[in-house]
């Protein structure tokens, strides 16, 4: 039987300067997606009335081991702290470049955004939520040479499970969709889509935005392209 290479899983953030490719893949991962209906109680009535107030972003959670101890060259193993959960812990600090991308009042800055990718088949754009990093084998010296982290990814695209291909598959239109996180703004979202902070415009008139200075985190916004 001829050997099939496995794609790598990888967790990468353009705006952190971080590609990480996972030495193991996960051996699994789970979605979770909530959305809120309200419960309209009436008097004398049965059943309440639900509405819909909205989805919440999905997340993604999943196990990741990393062990420098199995790569081992000439008997000696690196830190696994340095070679790769550093990395990943990076992704959970507030990133002082990016502060002038957020909010120009309260320059406040915020961790960076990063994307879990898997092969050609689907990708997850969003923030890491939880990070809990456990080390479970040491050189003599104590240095940690095995890891394994949990990770729970918060969705910040309507994207989750199959990424566009071509520029007419992600919306009507060709159009794509964008969900608020906290500290976003306009011109940060231009940024990302366009590469130009000025095009905030066309996509607050596409939303009908009164209120462009505040967006609200849990917000679709719709991309029109450029």
């Amino acid at each position: 039987m001829q050997n099939v290479q496995l794609e790598k899983a990888l967790i990468k953030s353009d705006e952190a300067n971080v590609k990480l490719t996972c030495h193991f893949n996960p051996n699994a991962y789970t979605f979770d997606k909530k959305n809120n209906w309200p419960v309209d109680e009436k008097a004398g009535s049965n059943l309440p009335q639900h509405k819909f107030g909205g989805g919440s972003p999905a997340t993604l959670t999943m196990e990741l081991m990393f062990d420098t101890y199995s790569e081992a060259k000439n008997g000696k193993a690196e830190d696994v702290r340095v070679k790769y959960t550093d990395h990943l812990w990076k992704l959970m600090l507030v990133n002082p470049k990016l502060k002038k991308l957020v909010d120009k009042k309260t320059k406040k800055g915020r961790p960076p955004q990063v994307k879990f990718v898997w092969g050609k088949t689907w990708a997850f754009d969003g923030v890491i939520t939880s990070l809990s990093l456990k080390f479970t084998l040491f050189l003599p010296d104590g240095t940690p040479v095995r890891a394994t982290a949990n990770v729970t990814f918060q969705q910040s695209r309507d994207e989750v499970l199959v990424p566009k291909q071509n520029p007419s598959s992600g919306g009507l239109g060709g159009d794509r969709v964008w969900a608020v996180i906290e500290g976003d703004t306009l011109g940060w979202i231009a940024h990302q889509e366009y590469g130009d902070t000025s095009m905030w415009r066309l996509i607050a008139e596409a939303n009908q935005l009164d209120h462009v200075r505040r967006l609200v985190p849990g917000t679709t916004l719709v991309i029109p392209n450029g």
